[in-house]
C-alpha cells in the first residue's frame, strides 16, 4: 500500500497511541492530536520508531478551533489527510444524580463534540478533494448503555448517530468520502486508571478484556477497507448489540442488579487521585492501563473480520456438508 497521511486524536495513551504505533508499521506519516505535551512527544517518538513518522500537534478536541489549526498543522508538514481517526474521550464514573453539571457537559464536549469538531476539521481538506476516509472509534455502548457511565453512553450513542447522518449527506452529494465506526469492547486502557470516579472503589472494564492493540488492529482494518459501515470487535459486543434488540427490558434489570459490582473492583479508590476530565495527569501511563494479566490480544471475531474470504469459503463449505448430510439421509428414509 501507498504511505498515508493518519491524523489521530486522542493519540497520546490508550487506542489512540495504539492505533499510532500500528499505522506506523504501516510506514504512514501519523498526526497525533491530544492535550499532554510529554505524552505526545513519547508517541511521536514510539511512531519514528516503528517505521512511520510522527509529528505531535497539540490539542485539546473539545475546542473546534485548536482542532482545525491542529488538521492544517499536519497537513503543512506531512501532507495532505487521507485517513482521520476520532478517538478521544475522557468520562467520569458515577450515577447521574452523583455528576454535576459542569463535570457532565465537559465529558460530552471532547467525547461527542470532539468527534464532531474532529470530523468537521477532516471534511473541510478531505471533500474538496473528493476522497478520505474517517474512522469513528465507536462502543458496544453506543446501543447497549450501562449505569455508572451515563455520560459515556450518551456521547457514544451521539456520535453513532451523528456519523449516519453525514454518510447519508455524503452519499447524496457523491462525495467520495468514506465514514466507517469500529465499536469497541472492555479494553485494558489507562481510563480506568485517570477518569473521574465518584465511587468509593476503583473501576475496571467489565470481561471480557481485550489489550488495545485488537482495538488498534481493527481500526487498521477499517481505513484499509473503508468500505464497512462496521466493524464489530469482541463477543461481548455482539451480545450487548443483539442482546439490547431482543430484550431490552430483561438487560435492563439485569444490568441493575449487576452492572455496579461488574464495573468496580474491590480495591479502594485512593483519595485525592488526580484525573484527566479537564487536564491531562501526568503519569507513565502509555497504552496500556493496570489490567495486563487479565486482556487477551486475540479476538476470534476480528480475525473473521480481517478474513472474511476464509470466513465465507469456511461457512460455505459447512453449509454444502449440512446439505450433503441431510440429502444422504433423506435418501436413506
Amino acid at each position: 500500500m501507498t504511505q498515508r497521511t493518519v491524523a489521530i486524536t486522542g493519540a497520546s495513551a490508550g487506542i489512540g497511541r495504539a492505533a499510532a504505533r500500528a499505522f506506523a508499521a504501516a510506514g504512514d506519516r501519523v498526526g497525533l492530536i491530544a492535550r499532554g505535551t510529554e505524552r505526545l512527544e513519547a508517541t511521536r517518538r514510539e511512531v519514528d520508531a516503528a517505521g512511520g513518522a510522527g509529528l505531535a500537534a497539540p490539542a485539546d478536541v473539545s475546542d473546534a478551533e485548536a482542532v482545525d489549526r491542529a488538521a492544517e498543522y499536519v497537513e503543512r508538514n506531512l501532507g495532505p489527510i487521507d485517513v482521520w481517526v476520532n478517538a478521544a474521550m475522557v468520562t467520569v464514573f458515577a450515577p447521574f444524580h452523583m455528576i454535576a453539571p459542569h463535570e457532565y457537559r465537559r465529558a460530552t464536549e471532547v467525547t461527542y463534540l470532539g468527534f464532531v469538531h474532529g470530523t468537521m476539521a477532516a471534511l473541510k481538506r478531505m471533500r474538496p478533494r473528493g476522497r478520505g476516509t474517517i474512522v469513528q472509534v465507536g462502543s458496544a455502548l453506543a446501543y447497549r448503555s450501562v449505569p455508572l457511565q451515563s455520560a459515556y453512553c450518551g456521547a457514544k450513542a451521539a456520535i453513532r448517530a451523528f456519523t449516519d447522518s453525514i454518510r447519508s449527506e455524503l452519499i447524496h452529494d457523491g462525495v467520495g468520502i468514506n465514514l466507517t465506526t469500529v465499536n469497541m469492547p472492555a479494553l485494558n486502557t489507562p481510563q480506568f486508571d485517570w477518569a473521574r470516579n465518584k465511587m468509593r472503589r476503583r473501576p475496571q472494564p467489565v470481561p471480557p478484556i481485550f489489550q488495545p492493540e485488537v482495538a488498534a488492529r481493527a481500526i487498521v482494518l477499517a481505513a484499509e477497507q473503508p468500505w464497512r459501515r462496521e466493524i464489530h470487535v469482541g463477543r461481548s459486543t455482539l451480545q450487548a448489540i443483539f442482546g439490547n434488540m431482543i430484550a431490552p427490558g430483561l438487560l435492563d434489570r439485569l444490568l441493575a442488579k449487576k452492572g455496579y459490582s461488574g464495573q468496580l473492583t474491590a480495591e479502594e479508590e485512593p483519595p485525592g487521585r488526580p484525573d484527566n476530565l479537564f487536564e491531562p495527569v501526568h503519569d507513565g501511563h502509555a497504552a496500556h492501563g493496570r489490567f495486563d494479566e487479565r486482556a487477551s490480544y486475540r479476538s476470534p471475531e476480528l480475525w473473521l473480520s480481517e478474513h472474511r474470504g476464509i470466513a465465507t469459503a469456511l461457512g460455505l463449505g459447512l453449509l454444502a456438508l449440512a446439505a450433503g448430510g441431510a440429502h444422504l439421509i433423506t435418501r436413506r428414509s
